[in-house]
């Protein structure tokens, strides 16, 4: 049966709506959502550069929120749920407890969101599309090694040492802190753990924990600061105290004023990480996964950390550095 030129021009009208609303669809700009805690920390802050950037290269839309200052799981899983009422494509998530985050990260990927953890993980990453964080064992260890070098390590002889970290579950904390004690067992025997305490990523805080260990332990040889801030304060107290150059301090993260410290001899070494590159990386690896469908070949990357210190060239110090946003 002969279709009329109406039917015919109706059928060819509705065929050219769906097209459109197709095209249009395909076209759909994709946002990417970067959920982590302390946000003002120059860590996060130089992570923020990294995925900035990234997402401007991507053409995606960005959605970077986080805690002004406190790293707690109590502030981050709010944040994640009014990520996730916004349906973004993707999330990269910085969990700040393995445990604590587990319930959001499954949440968002019911939801539809494609998830990405970084720096720190879920305890289950089974549902996560990456997983990219810096050699955090590897850290710990070359931290027991720049201690061990300042304060001329010899064996036979007892050195007391204590630890500064941000949580007690953190697995970027927990592995660096595994690390530095495998190293210490293994080659540094006469290294004696004494203490470690928390800054919920307070540098106050941090400083507050190091006067208190100066107190107890007069003959105090060595500090890990296990992360920036933990770093920035074990760095005022010792300096408050007059105390530069005295007790081996050994911090992470490259933050612009602790590379300074490092000439002036507050800092014995920083052990630097590339946080513009992981952001960079989660977030190319998500908008690939959203557009084709596909897991990356690797799912878990692991980038190197570098040690910093008095011998490291400026150009290497430059470019190590933490550079935050403007």
């Amino acid at each position: 049966m002969k279709r009329s030129l109406r039917t015919i021009a109706a059928f060819g009208v509705a065929a050219a709506l769906v097209a459109g609303a197709s095209g249009c669809a395909a076209n759909k700009q994709i946002t990417i959502a970067f959920v982590m805690g302390a946000e003002s920390d120059p860590f996060f802050q130089a992570m923020k550069v990294g995925a900035q950037a990234e997402a401007k290269a991507e053409g995606v839309k960005l959605i970077w929120q986080g805690d002004a200052s406190h790293y707690d799981v109590a502030t981050e899983v709010p944040i994640v749920d009014n990520v996730i009422a916004q349906k973004p494509d993707g999330l990269v998530l910085i969990p700040t407890d393995p445990d604590g985050l587990q319930a959001s990260s499954d949440k968002a990927v019911a939801a539809g969101i494609a998830v990405a953890n970084v720096d720190t993980h879920v305890t289950d990453l089974s549902k996560v599309v990456t997983f990219i964080t810096g050699d955090n064992t590897d850290g710990g260890a070359k931290a027991a090694k720049a201690i061990a070098d300042k304060i001329g390590y010899t064996a036979g002889k007892t050195y007391e040492v204590v630890v500064g970290l941000t949580s007690a579950t953190a697995t970027t904390n927990v592995a660096r802190l595994e690390g530095f004690k495998a190293a210490v067992a293994a080659s540094y025997p006469g290294i004696v753990i004494k203490d470690v305490a928390y800054s919920a990523s307070n540098p106050q805080t941090a400083s507050s924990n190091v006067n208190n260990w100066l107190t107890k332990y007069p003959n105090l040889s060595g500090i890990f600061a296990i992360d920036g801030t933990n770093a920035s304060g074990a760095a005022a107290a010792l300096q408050a105290k007059g105390l530069t150059g005295k007790i081996a301090l050994v911090g992470y993260d490259a933050y612009p004023a602790n590379v300074d410290l490092i000439k002036a001899g507050v800092f014995t070494a920083l052990i630097a990480q590339d946080p513009a590159a992981e952001a960079r990386l989660a977030i190319k690896t998500l908008v690939d996964y959203i557009k084709n469908k596909k897991s990356p070949a690797q799912r878990d990357v692991v980038i190197p950390n570098v040690t910093l210190d008095a011998m490291t060239s400026a150009s290497d110090l430059a470019k190590y550095t933490y550079v935050a946003t403007k």
